[in-house]
């Protein structure tokens, strides 16, 4: 039999209705198993969690079938509460599916702590230009000591202690400058980490 006698025998024709047949059925039933398995057509809105703590995002989330990832704890802002939520992805009213992770930033529990830098003998306005810069706050009253050089940086203090370069305190801390009144015969030498 010839390949072309056997395209139109019938024995084909029966095999070829068959394989559409079963064809269609695998289709309509992968559709199906897709729609189950990927929760096709369901939607559940990502709640506000901004400003939550952690166990009352686990609560609102568990709720909803959802989960969550603490990705970063940001920079600290006084605007938020401690060890809450500042940034989350996907955002608040965005649809997602059951057991969407849902990734977020926590507000830490303080500031972080930056190094003092060495400023003994600088300007107060080199002082106050570089512990601003690194984020501190400058206290509005320095404090004079008798020395020879008028607004030299002669110490720091913080909350009424001692700091010296090297030390490491909370960022958005206020430092209160020691600083030279121009009057003095200069022996005055603490000890800051520098060189006099």
């Amino acid at each position: 039999m010839s390949l072309i006698q056997f395209i139109k025998s019938k024995t084909f024709l029966k095999q070829l209705v068959i394989a559409v047949i079963g064809l269609v059925v695998f289709i309509f039933l992968v559709m199906k198993w897709l729609n189950i398995s990927t929760n096709h057509n369901q939607k559940i809105e990502v709640p506000n969690l901004e400003r939550m703590s952690l166990a009352n995002v686990e609560k609102a989330l568990e709720e909803l079938d959802l989960n969550f990832v603490v990705i970063d704890s940001a920079s600290y802002n006084p605007d938020y509460p401690k060890q809450s939520v500042i940034e989350q992805t996907p955002i608040a009213g965005d649809y997602v599916k059951e057991n969407r992770k849902i990734y977020l930033t926590l507000n830490p529990s303080g500031y972080a702590d930056v190094e003092i830098p060495n400023l003994y003998g600088k300007t107060k306005r080199q002082a106050v230009s570089q512990l601003t810069a690194i984020g501190f706050k400058i206290g509005a009253n320095p404090i004079y000591v008798s020395d020879i050089a008028k607004d030299v940086v002669r110490g720091m203090k913080f909350k009424g202690k001692d700091v010296k370069a090297g030390d490491k305190i909370p960022k958005n801390s206020i430092i209160t400058l020691k600083l030279g009144d121009g009057k003095g015969s200069g022996s005055y030498s603490p000890n800051l980490g520098g060189t006099q």
